[in-house]
């Protein structure tokens, strides 16, 4: 529900038109600036700044944006894609019902937006629609989804870790007391409920999970935790990087992703308890396509850094219940509540992943499964570091791309992948990665790492 309707009678907020709310909130509050949002296919999150004085007006004809842009590398250079171009204009078209205002920023209020044709029809480079399209897949079978982004980030002071406690540590609690306050209590301003916190392993690493919603609120709640990340952590003298790896030496930031199909009841949860044959084939569809997966879950040359063995970070190609380095881990129930809690967690991707991009792509792979009824085979049990090469290939657990560029070839290979992200996007796309992998290459290592820290 959107902040503008927290304090309407409920039957006011289900037929109340956003864009009327929106203006009306608007209208009663300090707010000059309304930023329109999308995030590119960096996962980086850009903006155009309405002000209030136009918000009526382009709320209604949208914003117009170059083409060009969403074809920017991670150096911000546009690549050249053909149909991308600095006279082509396309629209940013606001949601209304995802409004919410800057606690962080005085005087702010930010919208997700879709990137449109100038004739309002969806624009074949907009992420948020390939996640919307992805849905409605779903949605003619009979499913609902609900998903949930689980990321980590570093919190740094000068450039350095802000603490260096254990993980779970009191200190570690103690030293960022008030700026998590501070970000819970501007989540909740913008109805984002947290259901979770605590520092994490690495120096200056936290964690912040909030609760599990439809698949596109999942996404917009991401973009928006990560934005509030930032912005309060800016308000308190710090930098909130979401790079996998922001420092050398540094254990890493994951961003899982957690997935359960719905037809009233979980359909991930089995008749007596345990994963369905829904979730199954499901898990098996996601494991057929996780080497081209990889480059849209980990999709930064600094990706790699953290996506290795004996990091949790889900390095090795399988599945197994609480398996903390399987690339996709069941985790366990929670007792007296096991319809609920019953679900799939991908690990292996990170925040330099574009949400939209990455949960839509798990769709795909996951729908594939179910259609062709997928066997993921046995779930591994054992810790994989543990396994030898030759246990670990009579197992079936498969290796992982170990760079940027092997995932953009595995993604080029993997036929359904492409199909699914579509022309223009999948030539967009693998273009700007191979241009990140070049421009990396040409960078001294510890400039890549300071680069992702900046951007992420």
């Amino acid at each position: 529900m959107p902040t503008s309707t927290m304090n309407m009678p409920a039957h006011a907020a289900e037929t109340a038109d956003p864009a009327e709310t929106l203006l009306r909130t608007v209208e009663c509050t300090d707010v000059e600036i309304v930023r329109f949002l999308w995030v590119d296919h960096n996962g980086i999150i850009r903006g155009k700044g309405v002000s209030r004085a136009l918000l009526a007006d382009r709320l209604r004809t949208g914003v117009g944006l170059a083409s060009v842009r969403q074809s920017a590398s991670l150096s911000d250079r546009a690549q050249p894609v053909p149909g991308f171009r600095a006279m082509e204009e396309v629209r940013v078209a606001a949601d209304p019902s995802t409004f919410v205002p800057l606690p962080y920023a005085p005087g702010s209020a930010a919208v997700l937006c879709d990137l449109v044709n100038r004739d309002r029809s969806p624009w074949g480079a907009c992420p948020r629609t390939f996640l919307r399209e992805a849905v409605a897949r779903y949605t003619e079978i009979g499913f609902d989804i609900v998903a949930a982004f689980e990321p980590e980030f570093t919190l740094l002071r000068d450039g350095a870790p802000l603490d260096d406690s254990l993980m779970l540590d009191g200190e570690g609690f103690d030293v960022a007391n008030d700026f998590v306050v501070s970000l819970i209590r501007a989540l909740r301003a913008a109805d984002i409920t947290v259901e979770q916190y605590h520092p994490e392993a690495s120096p200056g690493q936290h964690e912040v999970t909030l609760r599990p919603a439809p698949a596109l609120r999942a996404a917009d709640h991401h973009v928006w935790q990560r934005a509030f990340t930032r912005g309060v952590a800016r308000t308190h003298g710090l930098r909130a990087s979401f790079a996998p790896v922001p420092l050398p030496g540094l254990r890493g930031n994951g961003n899982h992703v957690h997935v359960s199909l719905w037809q009233g009841d979980n359909a991930f949860c089995g008749p007596g308890g345990g994963l369905s044959e829904v979730a199954r084939h499901f898990i098996g569809g996601v494991l057929a396509h996780l080497p081209g997966l990889t480059a849209l879950l980990c999709p930064s040359v600094n990706s790699y850094e953290r996506l290795v063995p004996g990091n949790w970070a889900g390095a090795f190609g399988c599945y197994g219940p609480d398996n903390r380095d399987a690339a996709i881990r069941v985790p366990s129930p929670l007792r007296g509540a096991e319809t609920a809690t019953t679900n799939v967690e991908v690990k292996l991707c990170d925040a330099t992943a574009n949400p939209y991009l990455a949960l839509g792509a798990i769709l795909h792979a996951g729908l594939d499964g179910l259609e062709r009824e997928i066997d993921p085979g046995e779930p591994l049990a054992v810790d994989p570091n543990l396994l030898s090469a030759a246990e670990l290939g009579r197992r079936g657990v498969f290796p992982l791309p170990r760079s940027l560029a092997e995932a953009t070839d595995a993604l080029e290979r993997d036929e359904l992948l492409m199909s699914a992200l579509g022309s223009p996007r999948r030539e967009l796309y693998t273009t700007i990665k191979r241009a990140d992998v070049r421009d990396a290459e040409a960078m001294a290592r510890e400039d890549v790492f300071a680069l992702h820290a900046r951007r992420f």
